[in-house]
C-alpha cells in the first residue's frame, strides 16, 4: 500500500507515525507550510516532502506517482478531482463529527456549542464537496459535561481518528478497496468557523 499523506500539525504527525507502524509505503508528505511539524517529522524519517503551490488546493502534480491511497490528516485544503484520480483508490480523510452533522472547519466547537451529548468521528471519501463523500468508517463517543472543544478533541476525537484511519487502511490493504456508505443529507448541518458564525 503506497500512500501520499497530506496534513499538518500534531494530528498529521501522529497519522504519519501510525502509517509507519502499519508498514505502509509513505511515498510523499504534502504540507501547506514547510515549517509545519509534519514536514519536520517527514524529513526526520527520510520521506519526500512537497509544499502545496496553493494552500487551499492540492493539485495532481503534488501526489506521488503510483499512489494507491491519499490520506489527509488535519488538512483544510481541497484535494482536486485530478489529484484524487491520480491515486488508485482515491482519498480518505478524518472528520471529528458524526457526518453529515457538523460539516466544516469547526466541527468540535459546534459539537460543544450545540450541547451535543454524543460526538464522534468519521473517515470519509474525499469528494468535490467538503466533508460530503461516502463514509468508510464511523464511531461515536460521549461528550463529558463542561468539556471544552480542545479537551474533547484531545481526550476522545483525535485518538478515535487514528483508530478509524488505521481500520480503513487495514481494510484497503486486505481487500484492495474502501468501504463506502452514502451520507444521509437530511441530517447535514454546517460548522463554519465559530468567529464567522452569526449566533
Amino acid at each position: 500500500m503506497r500512500i501520499t499523506l497530506i496534513g499538518s500539525r500534531h494530528f498529521g504527525v501522529t497519522t504519519l507515525n501510525m502509517l509507519r507502524e502499519r508498514g505502509v509505503d509513505i511515498a510523499r508528505v504534502v504540507v501547506h507550510d514547510r515549517e509545519d511539524r509534519l514536514a519536520a517529522a517527514a524529513q526526520a524519517a527520510g520521506i519526500e516532502i512537497v509544499v502545496q503551490a496553493d494552500p487551499r488546493l492540492v493539485a495532481a502534480a503534488e501526489i506521488a506517482p503510483r499512489t494507491d491511497l491519499i490520506v489527509t490528516a488535519h488538512s483544510h485544503a481541497r484535494v482536486s478531482r485530478e489529484a484524487l484520480a491520480a491515486a488508485r483508490l482515491g482519498g480518505i480523510g478524518y472528520h471529528p463529527s458524526l457526518l453529515p452533522r457538523h460539516r466544516g472547519i469547526a466541527a468540535v466547537e459546534w459539537t460543544i456549542k450545540e450541547g451535543d451529548a454524543i460526538a464522534g468521528g468519521s473517515v470519509y471519501h474525499l469528494a468535490d464537496r467538503m466533508d460530503a463523500g461516502a463514509i468508510a468508517a464511523q464511531e461515536w463517543v460521549f461528550v463529558k459535561k463542561g468539556e471544552t472543544a480542545r479537551e474533547l478533541w484531545e481526550r476522545a476525537l483525535a485518538p478515535l481518528g487514528q483508530k478509524l484511519l488505521a481500520e480503513v487502511i487495514d481494510y484497503a490493504k486486505v481487500h484492495g478497496s474502501l468501504p463506502a456508505k452514502p451520507q444521509d443529507e437530511q441530517f447535514a448541518t454546517l460548522a463554519p468557523s465559530v468567529s464567522d458564525a452569526k449566533h
